[in-house]
């Protein structure tokens, strides 16, 4: 065998090991702001509990149904304007600058749309509030801070378009840096409204909904000042001719988004199902379950903010037509998933009681029920966190390509067939009570796992990279 041979195998296969270093370094050097700026988004919604806690019970049942619908709807939202995010990643890929601008100002457009749709929603939530049968006080106490949380939803809308250019860009950092100034912000205002310190009036759940908006405010003009003042920026003329309708793109973003908000909403109203299952068993159970519920919603913030990493790097190579870089970004946000859903599973199998006791006292008889079966719903949330990893991390691969419609179907079919179903099946038929539910929402996710991720290996006979190249040329 020549020795030119040799040398030239191995030098491929040095590419080859380079190429997914490379791959891995790009991604988590993306992924880790996005991963903490999510941690850090958690945080957000944390104080607010902590702090509707110091006012009374009765202000922390109203905080909590209020969330109850401007979760859903807002969340639901932010998956419709983060179409922005594969498409401004296509379109630097593919080097068409022009394409950013006007990306970035349909995604505002839609976030008015949306703000006009989910605000009436929220200003008449107490009439749903009482169609469901809950307590008149509350309902109408959670409806006065909606009145004065709706106003973060334009803002926040708005900034998850220009938190996709900042992505593609690989400036997240900068969401980062936002993000952690928001923390700040929304304890001051919360402590200053609600409780009427430092010389402000005491508004309470009128002062939390005017520091929810407020903060999503101060996150949108931060980062829309860095991106008009930043030379690397400020070349995009984000804002120009702001007001001129493209109706192609306001559209395209409305077809790729409107899946993306539909299957994360299917997931939380998953969760929210669940809740009630658990209400249905008895008020022991539903304190379990939220106590296994915070520690996984933790564990996934991790994936989470890979995900998004993983839309843009997916992205980009599309946009370039690059199958092998393609394969290289999804396997390589897959993999990484794995490795830290293994350890926060080893931490819910080894010590689920040191996680538990973080929030009820062991010293305290009435709690020990409680601990125990939330002990042992971490031990089933131990199971799904592999797969709770890797199907948001597939959905964000399949979203690089603009794939959204079919993934939408199948996370309905995981969701609400297999999952819920499963669940009412386990916890109600076998009698397993609350664990059966936990094990119907490992299967729900197993099953969505299992299905996007044999969706993303099978995308070249799919001819899912095709649909981005047709949908650029479409676009120009």
């Amino acid at each position: 065998m020549p020795i030119s041979f040799i040398i030239g195998a191995v030098k491929m296969q040095k590419a080859k090991q380079n190429g997914w270093y490379s791959e891995f370094l790009a991604t988590t050097r993306l992924a880790w702001p996005l991963i903490i700026a999510q941690l850090a988004s958690i945080s957000l919604f944390t104080t607010d509990v902590i702090m509707m806690g110091w006012l009374g019970p009765k202000y922390l049942a109203a905080g909590t149904l209020a969330t109850s619908i401007l979760h859903p709807l807002f969340i639901g939202s932010i998956g419709i304007v983060s179409a922005t995010s594969p498409l401004i990643a296509q379109a630097i890929g593919a080097k068409k600058i022009r394409e950013v601008r006007k990306i970035v100002r349909q995604g505002f457009w839609v976030a008015f749309m949306l703000t006009l749709i989910i605000t009436p929603i929220l200003y008449n939530a107490k009439s749903i509030f009482l169609f469901l049968r809950q307590d008149i006080i509350i309902s109408e106490m959670a409806q006065i801070y909606l009145y004065f949380a709706a106003g973060a939803a334009l803002p926040g809308l708005m900034f998850i378009s220009l938190r996709s250019l900042l992505y593609a860009r690989d400036a997240a950092i900068i969401v980062l840096f936002a993000t952690i100034v928001g923390i700040f912000v929304n304890a001051f205002g919360n402590y200053a409204l609600m409780f009427g310190n430092f010389g402000f009036p005491r508004l309470e759940l009128i002062g939390a909904g005017i520091s929810t908006s407020l903060v999503n405010l101060v996150m949108f003009l931060l980062i829309l000042a860095y991106i008009l003042l930043n030379k690397h920026f400020r070349r995009f003329y984000i804002l120009f001719r702001l007001f001129k309708p493209d109706w192609q793109r306001f559209f395209q973003l409305l077809k790729i988004g409107i899946p993306i908000g539909f299957t994360i909403m299917s997931e939380i109203l998953m969760f929210s199902v669940a809740v009630i299952m658990m209400g249905w068993l008895g008020t022991k159970e539903v304190a379990a379950h939220a106590i296994a519920l915070q520690c996984a919603a933790i564990a996934f913030m991790i994936p989470l903010g890979l995900s998004q990493a993983t839309t843009v790097r997916v992205g980009l190579f599309a946009g370039e037509q690059n199958q092998l870089g393609v394969s290289r970004a999804g396997w390589t946000s897959f993999y990484i998933s794995v490795f830290f859903m293994t350890i926060s599973s080893a931490l819910f199998i080894f010590t689920p009681d040191i996680l538990v006791h973080l929030f009820l006292d062991p010293n305290k008889e009435e709690n020990i029920p409680v601990i125990i079966l939330a002990i042992s719903f971490l031990s089933v949330a131990a199971i799904f966190q592999f797969v709770d990893g890797a199907q948001v991390v597939m959905a964000a691969a399949l979203r690089g390509l603009n794939d959204t419609f079919v993934p939408m179907i199948l996370a309905f079919i995981g969701y609400w067939i297999v999952g819920m179903g499963t669940a009412y099946y386990a916890a109600f038929i076998l009698d397993l009570r609350g664990v059966g539910v936990w094990l119907g929402l490992a299967a729900g996710l197993a099953f969505v796992a299992i299905a996007l991720s044999l969706r993303f290996i099978m995308r070249k006979k799919l001819g899912l990279m095709e649909k981005v190249a047709i949908m650029e040329k479409n676009s120009v």
